[in-house]
This record gives C-alpha cells, sequence and structure tokens, in this order.
C-alpha cells in the first residue's frame, strides 16, 4: 500500500463503528508491548534478533520470507516500484545482497506478499486490491529461489487468481510448507476468511479460491511455521495465532506487535521466532519468540493466551485499569497519529 494525501476510509469506518474505549486499549497494549528479541550471540539463524532493512529502494517493504536455501536471508518487495522486483535482505547486516527481477509476467499491481513453499520456490502475491476492490482478478507469480545470490532476472510463471464470492482486497497469502497449496486471507476491517486454493495452481485459466475458515483480524500478512502446524496472522494493533489442524484453524492465542504500519510477517527457519516487519524507509523487523513454544502463550504480550476475547478485529485487548496514566496517554497520542500512519493511496 502507498501513503498519500487522503486519510484512509475503512480506517475512518473502523473507528467510527468500534467503540473508543475498545479501540485505545488495543492502542495501549500495541503502544506499550516490546516484542521479545533473541539475546545478541544466540544460536539462530541471521536476524533471528531483528534488523533493519537498510536499502533505499525498499520503502514500502510489504511481505517478508524467510529463506531456506540461504539461511539468514529473507526476501522482501515493495508493494508498488518500478518494476517486478524482489530484494534478498542478509539478516546479520540487514544489506540487499541481491535484487531479483522477474521476466514473464505483466506489471505488477499492487504485490502484498511472498512466501517460500517446497522446492524452495518462491511465492508472490500481487493480491491487493484497495481502490475499491474492483479487480475481477489478480496474480500469483511462482520462481524457484536463485541458488546464487547475486542480481539477476529469473523467469516466473504467472497465474490468475479469482475468488469463490467475487473480488477481495488482500495482504495476506501463505504456502503450506509441506503440501505447497496456496491460501490468501483477505483484508477486511471486520474480519476475514481463509480463502484455500487449488491443490496445485494452473497458468491456464483461472484458479479459484474459495473461503473455509473465519479468520479474526483486519490482516495485513500471514506466515506459516516451518513444520506447517502453526499459522500466524498479523494486523496492525496487534495478531493472532492459529493451530493449523489439517486447515480448520483453531485459534489458540494472540500475538503482540510493533505499533504502526505493519505488513509483514515471517517465521525464522528454525521455528523459533517470529519476525515482524514494517513499511518505510530503514523500516525494522522485530523478533519475538514464537508463540505457543516452550509455554509461551503469545510472545508475552498483555490480554494474550487461549483464553483472550475475540471482541476486537485487530489488535490485543487489555485490562485498562491496570494501566498507568502515562501509558494511557500514551495511547492517546497514538489513537490520533494513526490518521497520518495509515494513510493510504
Amino acid at each position: 500500500m502507498v501513503a498519500d494525501v487522503n486519510a484512509r476510509t475503512g480506517w475512518q469506518a473502523w473507528r467510527m463503528r468500534r467503540p473508543f474505549a475498545l479501540l485505545a486499549s488495543a492502542l495501549l497494549v500495541g503502544a506499550l508491548a516490546v516484542p521479545a528479541s533473541a539475546a545478541d550471540g544466540q544460536d539462530g539463524p541471521a536476524g533471528s534478533d531483528g534488523f533493519t532493512i537498510k536499502d533505499p529502494r525498499i520503502t514500502e517493504s510489504s511481505g517478508l520470507a524467510a529463506s531456506r536455501q540461504h539461511p539468514g536471508i529473507y526476501w522482501t518487495h515493495n508493494d508498488q516500484d518500478t518494476g517486478p522486483y524482489l530484494y534478498a535482505v542478509d539478516g546479520a547486516t540487514g544489506e540487499t545482497v541481491a535484487r531479483v527481477a522477474l521476466s514473464g509476467v505483466g506489471t505488477p499491481r499492487d504485490v502484498e506478499a511472498i512466501a517460500i513453499g517446497p522446492g524452495n520456490r518462491i511465492f508472490v502475491g500481487d493480491i491487493g486490491d484497495n481502490d475499491g476492490v474492483t479487480w475481477p482478478y489478480v496474480w500469483i507469480y511462482e520462481l524457484p529461489e536463485p541458488k546464487e545470490l547475486k542480481d539477476q532476472t529469473v523467469r516466473a510463471t504467472q497465474y490468475v487468481v479469482k475468488y469463490a464470492d467475487g473480488s477481495r482486497d488482500a495482504e495476506s497469502m501463505v504456502v503450506h510448507p509441506k503440501t505447497g497449496r496456496v491460501y490468501i486471507i483477505d483484508k477486511n476491517e471486520d474480519g476475514g476468511h481463509l480463502y484455500e486454493g487449488p491443490a496445485k495452481l494452473s497458468s491456464s485459466g483461472s484458479n479459484v479460491f474459495k473461503p473455509t475458515v473465519p479468520v479474526d483480524l483486519w490482516a495485513t500478512d500471514a506466515a506459516f511455521s516451518p513444520d506447517g502446524e502453526q499459522l500466524a496472522v498479523r494486523g496492525y494493533l496487534g495478531g493472532i495465532w492459529y493451530d493449523w489442524n489439517g486447515g480448520k484453524i483453531k485459534r489458540t492465542g494472540r500475538i503482540s506487535v510493533p505499533l504502526g504500519q505493519g505488513e509483514s510477517a515471517t517465521y525464522t527457519t528454525d521455528g523459533k521466532k517470529l519476525l515482524l516487519g514494517m513499511e518505510g524507509a530503514n523500516s525494522p523487523v522485530k523478533a519475538e519468540d514464537v508463540p505457543g513454544r516452550d509455554g509461551g502463550d503469545s510472545g508475552g504480550g498483555p490480554g494474550s493466551g487461549s483464553h483472550a476475547s475475540g471482541a476486537d478485529s485487530d489488535g490485543p485487548g487489555g485490562d485498562t485499569l491496570k494501566v498507568g496514566a502515562v501509558g494511557l496517554l500514551v495511547a492517546l497520542a497514538a489513537l490520533f497519529g494513526l490518521r497520518r500512519v495509515f494513510r493510504r493511496r
């Protein structure tokens, strides 16, 4: 998504419909929650303790995918760029080590997601449609992950995607690491749905994605754990993690996310950390412990755990009575500041 001078109408509608107290509570949790980072020197792939994307060409990082073929490398992209480009970022330094141009595809419209499937195949979701949700189809691109990290052009396969129930805006696409099946979560301020694609995508004709189960979040990205047993879905103010349960997802707990224009999520390849990225120049990627592992429910955020209420569709709730006045002021400041954060095209 691209910022401009006009406030996002969806955000305005959301603010009008949600009670002020509930929104302030969600903002408070997001503002004060600090994801737990890996300790310096801890074993794990580079980037496990978070990093900053330093490439000045990357100003709208809208997706993130950890490479299994090149441990410590993270693939990202702008949602709109001067061409169909992917960037390989070194988690140790935050520097870009390769820019890959895609050939064999048309002009991208709104690239919002990236994931890596079996056999080190990269999938790119050109699935955004926030200008009125009018496009009759969107695209997914698939390409082999380069074995050598250098600037190069790689031929990709382009798939036409349609939804069984009409056009949708979406920013979240995941590929199951075992089956290779592709899923999309539509972006809806009142919560969306998990859309299941065909068992195998076809480059001829259309690939119809069908809604299966609700997702209780205004989702901006999602990711599978490396074993395919956990699905993390994030939004601007919070996140939810689900037990995959063979596709019949079970909501299990909350995820704390950095407050702001959060657009990306990926698990580290060892499955121990969840990385959460932001849009903007020099955008930070924050790390937190994977929820539900080693006794943790939700990365340490307030209002977390399997008994968390689903009343709000974006962001962890909390008991504001337990929060001091200073924290409340932070939340209120964030409330009015977010109008600038969420200005979109």
